[in-house]
């Protein structure tokens, strides 16, 4: 299966109209958002974008009703109180109710979660270690990719809310041991880069983030990937 990754969305509904454009071009035959969907540079008074993002995702959602949905640490935050860089105390409400919209939006609530798999790849915000699934649950390092998932997926804020857990993980800054690299590709968002660009058997995605300006750091383009082979092609798209 050929998938598209959208990467982290941060009050851009442009997004969504180059994803929509890719999958009514036949490129790919599913998506997978990767989220951070609230919060940008000097937006935390700007509720109207918070809910024409939420919106406009909402539209996507029902539009393309098989897409798959990855929690960024920026989405969470709000359900869980976690202060973080760009959290609006005034978006808060809109945030946390436009995320059950969401969610009920979906035809399965499973649909979105922390990580997800689509045969060969995994999808997740920041990433999987071998180190993060020994502390979080040594019983979990030879079982069922299956297993693995739904117990991340079903894991506490004590443990999410971690620098090296699959919300918060930064693979770019230096070396970690990628779960099962031998056998499963992943793909994540979180941190800006300038390239999309695989290290360690884990794809960066995040380049439509931008500085304080607005200027967009990393290149226009989004992935689409082969789930059995974990190949992938970039498309050019237009920015803003």
């Amino acid at each position: 299966m050929r998938v598209l990754v959208i990467p982290d969305i941060h009050l851009k509904t442009w997004i969504f109209d180059r994803a929509e454009k890719i999958l009514k071009d036949g490129k790919a035959e599913h998506a997978v958002c990767l989220m951070d969907m609230p919060d940008d540079w000097d937006m935390g008074f700007q509720i109207e974008r918070y809910k024409e993002t939420f919106d406009r995702a909402i539209a996507f959602a029902v539009d393309y009703p098989d897409t798959l949905w990855c929690y960024g640490n920026h989405d969470v935050s709000y359900p869980w109180g976690k202060l973080e860089t760009g959290y609006s105390p005034y978006a808060e409400r809109t945030v946390i109710s436009k995320l059950e919209e969401l969610k009920n939006s979906l035809k399965y609530p499973e649909q979105i979660n922390i990580m997800h798999r689509i045969d060969n790849v995994l999808f997740s915000h920041g990433g999987l270690t071998t180190d993060f699934l020994k502390w979080f649950n040594e019983d979990l390092m030879n079982a069922d990719i299956d297993d693995v998932i739904a117990a991340v997926n079903d894991a506490s804020p004590y443990y999410l809310w971690d620098d090296e857990s699959p919300l918060w993980l930064r693979p770019q800054d230096k070396t970690r041991e990628t779960f099962r690299a031998d056998t499963y590709k992943q793909v994540v968002g979180h941190t800006p880069v300038e390239k999309i660009f695989e290290k360690n058997g884990i794809i960066s995605t995040d380049v439509f983030s931008t500085y304080r300006d607005g200027t967009q750091i990393g290149e226009s383009a989004m992935i689409v990937i082969d789930s059995e082979t974990g190949e992938y092609d970039k498309i050019e798209v237009v920015g803003k």
